[in-house]
């Protein structure tokens, strides 16, 4: 069986994370110091004076600059890392399922709880109704594609349709 993760994914995904935390957290410091040299400056200074307009412009544009950095770098690069990270310690108390079936094609790429994947389909046989079915398996973006090739049998173990080890064999 190939592995698709290990310990250490978890662990780099996680240490990822805490940079993204760390590069907000700095980027917060220097706005709140910012903002409070600023602040002081304004209230030092004598009433009605006339570089009071330009403190509160200064102010207002320091503000917007960091909001125009939060909002992308924390919806994107922290919300997409979050989920990687949730995607990984599922995988590690999640359950597995085991089943064998023929590899059909590849779908599209998707995301699928914040994480991006590939779609790998597999026919699968419906007990109830005896007909054929298409089961989705989600791959990781961020992995190398299995050598996955139409008709052959792959052994695969998933994680809430995730896959998490296969094996290829030729198809019977």
């Amino acid at each position: 069986m190939v592995k698709l993760y290990s310990d250490r994914d978890l662990w780099e995904a996680v240490m990822q994370k805490r940079k993204i935390l760390a590069g907000f957290y700095a980027a917060t410091a220097l706005f709140v110091a910012g903002l409070v040299g600023l602040i002081v400056y304004y209230t030092l200074l004598p009433y009605n004076d006339p570089n009071g307009t330009w403190v509160i412009a200064v102010t207002s544009v320091w503000t917007a600059l960091y909001l125009i950095f939060v909002f992308p770098y924390m919806g994107i690069c922290f919300k997409r890392s979050r989920a990687y990270c949730k995607m990984l310690k599922f995988i590690s108390v999640g359950l597995k399922e085991y089943f064998v079936a023929p590899f059909e094609g590849i779908d599209d790429w998707r995301v699928h709880d914040g994480v991006d994947v590939n779609v790998a389909t597999f026919s699968v046989r419906n007990i109830k109704r005896d007909e054929t079915m298409t089961r989705q398996i989600y791959v990781d973006g961020e992995k190398d594609y299995p050598d996955f090739r139409e008709g052959h049998v792959a052994r695969l173990i998933t994680q809430g349709n995730l896959l998490i080890e296969y094996d290829l064999e030729e198809e019977k």
